[in-house]
């Protein structure tokens, strides 16, 4: 059983509504993309973005011609303001949901990890690196920024260090990359960690 958190769907959609958004780059930021421009052409991989906000990853994999990406919120304010925003977006491709509720039907090729992780209560932590490997196939990716420092202000965002993120995974994961991202935005330089781990054979 999941511990209880106050950082509920009302109180996300409360942090939209008033414009409390310091997380939002208004753009996906370049680790991001540069990642994604190495993918290769478009094909039938299916990605998940959890906790997803406003979802500029998926909005550019999209544009390059993605068909399969799941984006999930337990806001309903970022995920209108991405259909908004991307008409074209599959609305069957939005979930209302709590990501800890999400089921690998048919299980993912690739998870999109961008601001969500710190946004979680810390206690939530070990269950969303066991959740994230059940919902890819084994071999599946797990991608994206972590931040490697900690804050001086009460979260969210919670800090961390990558050896106490190290910890959560390694049980589920293989470390592909786990290291400083090179090419943050100005103001996060130096404190990003970017990671991409494979799922292990797990029986």
């Amino acid at each position: 059983m999941l511990p209880d958190s106050p950082l509920d769907a009302a109180y996300w959609q409360q942090r939209y509504v008033s414009g409390q958004t310091a997380w939002d780059t208004g753009r996906i930021t370049p680790p991001l993309q540069e990642y994604f421009a190495q993918l290769g052409p478009p094909d039938a991989r299916r990605i998940l973005i959890p906790g997803a906000g406003r979802a500029y990853e998926a909005e550019y994999l999209h544009a390059a011609g993605w068909q399969t990406i799941i984006v999930a919120d337990v806001a309903p304010e970022p995920l209108q303001n991405l259909q908004q925003r991307v008409p074209g977006f599959p609305a069957e491709h939005l979930l209302l949901i709590d990501f800890f509720a999400l089921e690998p039907m048919p299980p993912f090729d690739l998870i999109v990890e961008q601001t969500f992780f710190c946004a979680l209560d810390p206690a939530l932590r070990p269950a969303y690196a066991r959740q994230c490997a059940h919902l890819l196939r084994p071999g599946g990716t797990l991608m994206g920024l972590l931040f490697d420092t900690e804050f001086s202000k009460p979260g969210p965002p919670f800090g961390g260090s990558r050896e106490e993120y190290r910890a959560y995974f390694a049980p589920y994961f293989e470390f592909v990359h786990f290291d400083t991202a090179t090419n943050s935005l100005p103001p996060r330089r130096g404190r990003e960690l970017f990671i991409c781990l494979r799922r292990k054979e797990m029986n």
